[in-house]
This record gives C-alpha cells, sequence and structure tokens, in this order.
C-alpha cells in the first residue's frame, strides 16, 4: 500500500458497453474518479445507473470498454484474464450480500481460503485467519461452521476472509441487504471501526441511511456520476 492519502483508485474517462439486441448499450459513460488511501466511500444509485457495473470494473471482474483504470499505481485495464484474477486476489477484499461461505468448512477455514494458493506456510495462515476473525470480534466462533452461525456473524466472517489477505480495498456490495436492521447497523458499525484502523472502503449500495455511514458519497445516473459529495465529519460509532 501507499503512503497515506495517496491514490488507490484512478479512474480516467471509463465506459462500458454492451452489444443488445444489434444496439449498443452504455453501461458506463466516461466515468472519472479517483479514492484516496483511508476513503470510506459509497456507491450509490438506481436500478440501471451503472452501480453494479462500475463495481465489477473496480472489482476486476470485468475489463472497461475504453478508459484507464489504475488500482494501487498499476494500469489493471490493460491486464489478461490471468493477470487480473491475481490482482483480485492480492489487492481486493471482497464482502458480498449473500456471505459466499463453504457451508462445511469451520469460519476458521473459510477465512483462510483465499491464502491457500499464496504458499504461505500453513502454521501462517491460521494465525492471519485467527488474526482476521479477531478483527472482526469472532475469536470464539472460529471452529463453527456457517449454519451454526447467526446472519450477522456470518458476514463478519465473510469480512474477516476479505482482510486476511490485507488488501488495498475492501469492495462491499450491499453488505447489510441480507440482514436485518439491527444487525445491519452493526455490521455498519464494524466498517467505520476498520476504516478507522486505516482500511480502504468502497460500499455499493441503493440505500441512502446506509451510504450516510461513509465518508463520501458518489451517486451514479444513466452511466455517469451525478454527485460526489463529502459528508461532515462525525463522531465514531462503537460496534
Amino acid at each position: 500500500m501507499g503512503e497515506n492519502g495517496s491514490p488507490v483508485i484512478e479512474i480516467q474517462d471509463l465506459w462500458r458497453s454492451y452489444e443488445m439486441a444489434a444496439a449498443e448499450v452504455h453501461a458506463l459513460q466516461g466515468v472519472s474518479l479517483t479514492i484516496r488511501k483511508n476513503e470510506y466511500v459509497a456507491i450509490m444509485g438506481p436500478s440501471g445507473s451503472g452501480k453494479s457495473t462500475l463495481m465489477n470494473l473496480l472489482g476486476c471482474l470485468d475489463t472497461p470498454s475504453r478508459g484507464r483504470y489504475v488500482l494501487n499505481g498499476r494500469l489493471v485495464s490493460a491486464l489478461d484474464d490471468d493477470e487480473l484474477a491475481l490482482i483480485r486476489n492480492l489487492e481486493i477484499g471482497f464482502v458480498f450480500q449473500t456471505f459466499n461461505l463453504l457451508p462445511r468448512a469451520t469460519a476458521l477455514h473459510n477465512v483462510e481460503l483465499p491464502l491457500i494458493y499464496s504458499r504461505m506456510r500453513k502454521a501462517e495462515r491460521r494465525e492471519r485467519a485467527r488474526e482476521a476473525l479477531r478483527a472482526v470480534d469472532l475469536e470464539d466462533r472460529m471452529l463453527h461452521r456457517p449454519n451454526e452461525l447467526s446472519g450477522g456473524q456470518r458476514q463478519r466472517v465473510a469480512i474477516a476472509r476479505a482482510l486476511v489477505t490485507r488488501p488495498s480495498l475492501l469492495l462491499a456490495d450491499e453488505p447489510t441487504g441480507n440482514l436485518d436492521s439491527a444487525v445491519g447497523v452493526e455490521i455498519l458499525a464494524l466498517f467505520e471501526r476498520l476504516h478507522r484502523e486505516g482500511n480502504t472502503i468502497v460500499l455499493i449500495t441503493h440505500d441512502r441511511d446506509v451510504a450516510a455511514h461513509a465518508q463520501r458519497i458518489i451517486v451514479l445516473r444513466d452511466g455517469r456520476v451525478e454527485s460526489d459529495v463529502e459528508q461532515a465529519r462525525k463522531e465514531p460509532v462503537a460496534p
């Protein structure tokens, strides 16, 4: 990671177009933005605004039709699929609405999975996974399987899995979408704490109440940036 305040994401004139029924549809139309280290940014927009397309591009799950995307100093918009897969594993921690945990694996093993392909020794992998579970207050549940955990605990395991590679960017897609409102507030408080501890977070959401927890809100409409507003600083919320 770079120095504090250095760019993690730099996007210039990013377009993503698709061929549909003999017509070209522009899901993103010339998006430019910079997200710096230790920012907490929410990306909002109605259905069809381009926020899911932008998330896929930020997460190196897709490539732009044109434009530049630099992630942590590397021009990823020019990489092939194998190189993108490596970047995803090293630089990006994903948190999804549906948790995406292996049902028969313990919380510890689920968190350890991203490190298995890194040739790290087993003892070091286990300790890194324990450290990530401690960071989300789940050390006492590390040997439980997903069906033995509540929805909020499953999402904490998923967040620990995203943290375990010590990524440059945490990318969260509707992380409270499958949780009731009280548990959702706890998860958002955890994201605020992780941000205070130095993590760079990009949160994709359609919910303005969820976005309000971020430091900065970017609103997309019709594939373009409609607004990009810094939030007033507020007192941290204890998890």
